[in-house]
Protein backbone atom coordinates (compact mmCIF):
# COMPACT_ATOMS: atom_id res chain seq x y z
CA UNK A 1 0.00 0.00 0.00
CA UNK A 2 1.15 3.55 -0.72
CA UNK A 3 2.85 4.61 2.57
CA UNK A 4 1.54 8.18 2.42
CA UNK A 5 -2.00 6.99 1.78
CA UNK A 6 -1.62 4.68 4.75
CA UNK A 7 -0.62 7.66 6.92
CA UNK A 8 -3.49 9.81 5.67
CA UNK A 9 -5.98 7.03 6.28
CA UNK A 10 -5.18 7.26 9.99
CA UNK A 11 -6.90 10.65 10.15
CA UNK A 12 -10.57 11.51 9.71
CA UNK A 13 -9.73 14.78 7.93
CA UNK A 14 -5.96 14.99 7.21
CA UNK A 15 -4.61 18.53 7.56
CA UNK A 16 -0.99 19.49 6.92
CA UNK A 17 0.87 22.51 8.23
CA UNK A 18 2.61 23.94 5.15
CA UNK A 19 6.40 24.26 5.19
CA UNK A 20 7.19 27.98 5.46
CA UNK A 21 10.64 29.52 5.62
CA UNK A 22 11.38 31.08 9.03
CA UNK A 23 7.87 30.16 10.19
CA UNK A 24 7.41 26.38 10.42
CA UNK A 25 10.30 25.83 12.80
CA UNK A 26 10.10 23.35 15.72
CA UNK A 27 8.55 25.85 18.19
CA UNK A 28 5.71 26.80 15.83
CA UNK A 29 5.20 23.24 14.61
CA UNK A 30 4.82 22.01 18.19
CA UNK A 31 2.09 24.58 18.87
CA UNK A 32 0.24 23.64 15.66
CA UNK A 33 0.53 19.94 16.52
CA UNK A 34 -1.05 20.57 19.91
CA UNK A 35 -3.98 22.23 18.13
CA UNK A 36 -4.53 19.33 15.76
CA UNK A 37 -2.20 19.65 12.74
CA UNK A 38 -1.89 16.07 11.52
CA UNK A 39 1.20 16.18 9.29
CA UNK A 40 4.17 18.50 9.66
CA UNK A 41 7.00 19.37 7.29
CA UNK A 42 10.29 21.14 7.95
CA UNK A 43 11.18 24.54 6.61
CA UNK A 44 12.53 24.04 3.10
CA UNK A 45 16.22 23.18 3.02
CA UNK A 46 18.67 23.93 0.23
CA UNK A 47 20.09 20.72 -1.23
CA UNK A 48 23.35 22.54 -1.98
CA UNK A 49 23.70 23.65 1.65
CA UNK A 50 22.62 20.30 3.06
CA UNK A 51 25.00 18.36 0.83
CA UNK A 52 27.80 20.60 2.14
CA UNK A 53 26.57 19.91 5.69
CA UNK A 54 26.04 23.59 6.51
CA UNK A 55 25.14 23.74 10.22
CA UNK A 56 22.01 25.88 9.74
CA UNK A 57 20.63 23.43 7.20
CA UNK A 58 21.45 20.40 9.33
CA UNK A 59 19.61 22.03 12.25
CA UNK A 60 16.50 22.53 10.10
CA UNK A 61 16.13 18.74 9.88
CA UNK A 62 15.60 18.42 13.63
CA UNK A 63 12.23 17.21 14.81
CA UNK A 64 10.76 15.54 17.88
CA UNK A 65 9.05 12.15 17.89
CA UNK A 66 5.83 13.92 18.92
CA UNK A 67 5.82 15.71 15.55
CA UNK A 68 5.28 12.56 13.50
CA UNK A 69 4.13 12.02 10.81
CA UNK A 70 6.92 14.34 9.72
CA UNK A 71 8.55 15.17 6.41
CA UNK A 72 11.80 16.94 5.54
CA UNK A 73 11.53 19.23 2.52
CA UNK A 74 14.47 19.89 0.20
CA UNK A 75 14.87 22.09 -2.85
CA UNK A 76 17.54 22.44 -5.50
CA UNK A 77 18.36 22.30 -9.19
CA UNK A 78 21.33 19.91 -9.39
CA UNK A 79 20.88 16.15 -9.49
CA UNK A 80 23.95 15.26 -7.45
CA UNK A 81 23.22 17.70 -4.64
CA UNK A 82 19.53 16.69 -4.54
CA UNK A 83 20.51 13.02 -4.23
CA UNK A 84 23.06 13.81 -1.52
CA UNK A 85 20.58 15.99 0.36
CA UNK A 86 17.84 13.36 0.15
CA UNK A 87 20.17 10.73 1.60
CA UNK A 88 21.22 13.04 4.43
CA UNK A 89 17.56 13.84 5.10
CA UNK A 90 16.78 10.12 5.10
CA UNK A 91 19.42 9.57 7.77
CA UNK A 92 17.39 11.82 10.11
CA UNK A 93 14.59 9.21 9.83
CA UNK A 94 11.56 11.34 8.97
CA UNK A 95 8.45 9.63 7.63
CA UNK A 96 8.88 11.05 4.13
CA UNK A 97 10.96 13.41 2.01
CA UNK A 98 9.26 16.25 0.16
CA UNK A 99 10.72 18.04 -2.86
CA UNK A 100 9.80 21.70 -3.25
CA UNK A 101 9.03 22.44 -6.89
CA UNK A 102 6.79 25.38 -6.01
CA UNK A 103 8.68 28.13 -4.18
CA UNK A 104 8.24 31.34 -6.21
CA UNK A 105 10.78 33.64 -4.52
CA UNK A 106 13.39 35.21 -6.77
CA UNK A 107 16.52 33.96 -4.97
CA UNK A 108 15.31 30.37 -5.41
CA UNK A 109 13.92 30.68 -8.93
CA UNK A 110 16.99 32.42 -10.38
CA UNK A 111 19.02 29.32 -9.47
CA UNK A 112 16.62 27.10 -11.39
CA UNK A 113 15.07 25.65 -8.24
CA UNK A 114 11.56 25.84 -6.80
CA UNK A 115 8.88 26.79 -9.31
CA UNK A 116 11.51 27.54 -11.99
CA UNK A 117 11.35 23.82 -12.79
CA UNK A 118 7.81 24.33 -14.12
CA UNK A 119 9.39 25.76 -17.27
CA UNK A 120 11.13 22.43 -17.86
CA UNK A 121 8.85 19.51 -16.96
CA UNK A 122 11.22 16.83 -18.37
CA UNK A 123 13.92 18.11 -16.00
CA UNK A 124 11.43 18.07 -13.12
CA UNK A 125 10.67 14.43 -13.85
CA UNK A 126 14.33 13.49 -14.24
CA UNK A 127 15.44 15.13 -10.99
CA UNK A 128 12.49 13.80 -9.02
CA UNK A 129 13.12 10.26 -10.28
CA UNK A 130 16.77 10.56 -9.24
CA UNK A 131 15.67 11.33 -5.67
CA UNK A 132 13.01 8.59 -5.65
CA UNK A 133 15.60 6.05 -6.80
CA UNK A 134 18.20 7.25 -4.29
CA UNK A 135 16.23 6.73 -1.06
CA UNK A 136 14.04 4.11 0.54
CA UNK A 137 11.68 6.58 2.21
CA UNK A 138 8.54 7.71 0.37
CA UNK A 139 9.06 10.87 -1.68
CA UNK A 140 6.38 13.51 -2.15
CA UNK A 141 6.30 16.71 -4.22
CA UNK A 142 4.90 20.18 -3.57
CA UNK A 143 4.41 22.35 -6.65
CA UNK A 144 2.18 24.91 -8.40
CA UNK A 145 -0.15 24.92 -11.39
CA UNK A 146 2.54 26.21 -13.73
CA UNK A 147 4.91 29.06 -14.44
CA UNK A 148 2.34 31.52 -15.79
CA UNK A 149 -1.33 31.82 -16.76
CA UNK A 150 -0.71 30.65 -20.32
CA UNK A 151 1.17 27.54 -19.22
CA UNK A 152 -0.37 25.31 -16.54
CA UNK A 153 0.89 21.76 -17.12
CA UNK A 154 -0.03 20.43 -13.68
CA UNK A 155 -2.49 17.73 -14.79
CA UNK A 156 0.04 16.08 -17.10
CA UNK A 157 3.00 16.77 -14.78
CA UNK A 158 1.25 15.19 -11.79
CA UNK A 159 0.58 12.04 -13.79
CA UNK A 160 4.22 11.82 -14.89
CA UNK A 161 5.44 12.38 -11.34
CA UNK A 162 3.20 9.58 -10.14
CA UNK A 163 4.56 7.30 -12.83
CA UNK A 164 8.17 7.74 -11.69
CA UNK A 165 7.31 6.84 -8.11
CA UNK A 166 6.28 9.76 -5.91
CA UNK A 167 3.79 8.79 -3.21
CA UNK A 168 1.75 12.02 -2.99
CA UNK A 169 1.56 15.47 -4.55
CA UNK A 170 0.64 18.78 -2.95
CA UNK A 171 -0.57 21.45 -5.36
CA UNK A 172 -0.73 25.17 -4.57
CA UNK A 173 -3.48 26.63 -6.74
CA UNK A 174 -1.42 29.50 -8.18
CA UNK A 175 1.16 29.95 -10.90
CA UNK A 176 4.63 31.23 -10.19
CA UNK A 177 3.82 34.56 -11.83
CA UNK A 178 1.00 35.06 -9.32
CA UNK A 179 3.39 34.64 -6.39
CA UNK A 180 0.89 34.89 -3.48
CA UNK A 181 -1.45 37.43 -5.08
CA UNK A 182 -4.93 36.96 -6.46
CA UNK A 183 -7.07 33.95 -5.68
CA UNK A 184 -5.90 30.34 -5.66
CA UNK A 185 -7.54 28.36 -8.49
CA UNK A 186 -8.52 24.94 -7.21
CA UNK A 187 -10.22 23.79 -10.40
CA UNK A 188 -7.01 22.28 -11.78
CA UNK A 189 -6.28 20.68 -8.41
CA UNK A 190 -9.68 19.06 -8.75
CA UNK A 191 -8.82 17.94 -12.29
CA UNK A 192 -5.65 16.26 -11.06
CA UNK A 193 -7.62 14.40 -8.40
CA UNK A 194 -10.37 13.45 -10.88
CA UNK A 195 -7.88 12.10 -13.44
CA UNK A 196 -8.76 8.37 -13.61
CA UNK A 197 -5.08 7.51 -13.97
CA UNK A 198 -4.16 9.19 -10.68
CA UNK A 199 -4.04 6.91 -7.66
CA UNK A 200 -1.66 8.72 -5.31
CA UNK A 201 -2.98 11.17 -2.68
CA UNK A 202 -3.54 14.74 -3.89
CA UNK A 203 -3.22 17.46 -1.26
CA UNK A 204 -4.77 20.87 -1.94
CA UNK A 205 -3.13 24.12 -0.86
CA UNK A 206 -3.90 27.80 -1.25
CA UNK A 207 -6.24 30.30 0.44
CA UNK A 208 -7.43 27.91 3.17
CA UNK A 209 -8.09 30.54 5.82
CA UNK A 210 -11.06 29.13 7.75
CA UNK A 211 -12.49 25.86 8.95
CA UNK A 212 -15.49 26.33 6.69
CA UNK A 213 -13.36 26.79 3.57
CA UNK A 214 -11.16 23.80 4.44
CA UNK A 215 -14.16 21.49 4.62
CA UNK A 216 -15.87 23.06 1.59
CA UNK A 217 -12.78 22.73 -0.63
CA UNK A 218 -12.01 19.18 0.44
CA UNK A 219 -15.55 18.16 -0.38
CA UNK A 220 -15.85 20.18 -3.60
CA UNK A 221 -12.54 19.14 -5.15
CA UNK A 222 -12.23 15.66 -3.67
CA UNK A 223 -8.65 16.07 -2.43
CA UNK A 224 -7.21 13.57 0.01
CA UNK A 225 -5.96 16.22 2.43
CA UNK A 226 -5.72 19.96 2.95
CA UNK A 227 -2.57 22.01 3.59
CA UNK A 228 -2.82 25.22 5.62
CA UNK A 229 -0.07 27.80 5.16
CA UNK A 230 -0.13 31.53 5.85
CA UNK A 231 -3.51 31.37 7.63
CA UNK A 232 -1.84 29.42 10.46
CA UNK A 233 0.68 32.18 11.21
CA UNK A 234 -0.29 33.57 14.60
CA UNK A 235 -3.44 31.45 14.30
CA UNK A 236 -2.46 27.87 15.19
CA UNK A 237 -5.93 27.11 16.55
CA UNK A 238 -7.21 26.98 12.95
CA UNK A 239 -6.42 23.25 13.03
CA UNK A 240 -8.64 22.75 16.07
CA UNK A 241 -11.37 24.80 14.39
CA UNK A 242 -11.21 22.60 11.29
CA UNK A 243 -11.60 19.46 13.42
CA UNK A 244 -14.50 21.02 15.32
CA UNK A 245 -16.28 22.02 12.11
CA UNK A 246 -15.89 18.64 10.41
CA UNK A 247 -17.52 17.09 13.49
CA UNK A 248 -20.49 19.45 13.33
CA UNK A 249 -19.42 21.85 16.06
CA UNK A 250 -19.09 25.63 15.79
CA UNK A 251 -15.39 26.52 15.54
CA UNK A 252 -14.25 27.97 18.87
CA UNK A 253 -12.36 31.24 19.14
CA UNK A 254 -9.83 31.57 21.99
CA UNK A 255 -10.31 34.36 24.50
CA UNK A 256 -7.73 37.13 24.75
CA UNK A 257 -6.21 35.49 27.83
CA UNK A 258 -5.97 32.15 26.02
CA UNK A 259 -4.31 33.82 23.03
CA UNK A 260 -1.79 35.41 25.39
CA UNK A 261 -1.07 32.01 26.94
CA UNK A 262 -0.54 30.40 23.52
CA UNK A 263 1.55 33.29 22.22
CA UNK A 264 3.82 33.28 25.27
CA UNK A 265 4.25 29.51 25.03
CA UNK A 266 5.28 29.95 21.39
CA UNK A 267 7.68 32.77 22.31
CA UNK A 268 9.24 30.76 25.14
CA UNK A 269 9.84 27.79 22.85
CA UNK A 270 11.33 30.05 20.17
CA UNK A 271 13.76 31.50 22.71
CA UNK A 272 14.73 28.01 23.88
CA UNK A 273 15.25 26.80 20.29
CA UNK A 274 17.26 29.82 19.11
CA UNK A 275 18.20 32.37 21.75
CA UNK A 276 16.36 35.24 23.40
CA UNK A 277 17.23 37.92 20.88
CA UNK A 278 16.56 35.83 17.75
CA UNK A 279 13.46 34.22 19.22
CA UNK A 280 11.95 37.60 20.07
CA UNK A 281 12.82 39.15 16.71
CA UNK A 282 11.38 36.26 14.69
CA UNK A 283 8.25 36.17 16.84
CA UNK A 284 7.29 39.67 15.72
CA UNK A 285 5.81 38.37 12.46
CA UNK A 286 3.20 36.44 14.47
CA UNK A 287 1.78 39.09 16.80
CA UNK A 288 -0.58 40.81 14.35
CA UNK A 289 -2.36 37.54 13.59
CA UNK A 290 -2.34 36.25 17.17
CA UNK A 291 -4.30 39.33 18.22
CA UNK A 292 -6.15 40.18 15.02
CA UNK A 293 -9.43 41.90 15.77
CA UNK A 294 -8.54 42.72 19.38
CA UNK A 295 -9.69 46.33 20.02
CA UNK A 296 -6.95 48.86 20.77
CA UNK A 297 -4.15 46.32 20.32
CA UNK A 298 -2.08 48.63 18.10
CA UNK A 299 -0.32 50.27 21.05
CA UNK A 300 0.63 46.89 22.50
CA UNK A 301 1.93 45.76 19.11
CA UNK A 302 4.20 48.82 18.88
CA UNK A 303 5.53 48.02 22.35
CA UNK A 304 6.09 44.37 21.39
CA UNK A 305 8.05 45.43 18.32
CA UNK A 306 10.48 47.21 20.62
CA UNK A 307 10.59 44.63 23.43
CA UNK A 308 13.90 42.83 23.90
CA UNK A 309 13.18 40.27 26.63
CA UNK A 310 10.63 37.57 27.35
CA UNK A 311 9.61 39.24 30.60
CA UNK A 312 9.04 42.52 28.82
CA UNK A 313 6.82 40.85 26.20
CA UNK A 314 4.92 39.02 28.92
CA UNK A 315 4.30 42.24 30.85
CA UNK A 316 3.02 44.03 27.73
CA UNK A 317 0.61 41.23 26.86
CA UNK A 318 -0.73 40.54 30.34
CA UNK A 319 -1.29 44.14 31.43
CA UNK A 320 -4.63 45.46 30.17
Amino acid sequence: MNPIKKILDEFEFPVYLAPMEEVSDPPFRSICKEFGADLLISEFISSDALSREVDKSIKKMHFEESERPFGIQIFGHDEDSLIAAARIAESAQPDFIDINWGCPVKKVVTKGAGSAILKDIPKMIRLTKAVVDAVKLPVTVKTRLGWEEADKPIVEAAEMLQDIGICAITIHGRTRSQMYSGTADWTLIGEVKANPRMNIPVIGNGDIDSAEKAVEYKNRYGVDAIMVGRAAIGNPWIFKQIKEYINGRTPSIPSYDKKVEICLKHLQRSIEWKNERTGILEMRKHYANYFKGIPHFKEKKIQLMNALSFEECKKILINN
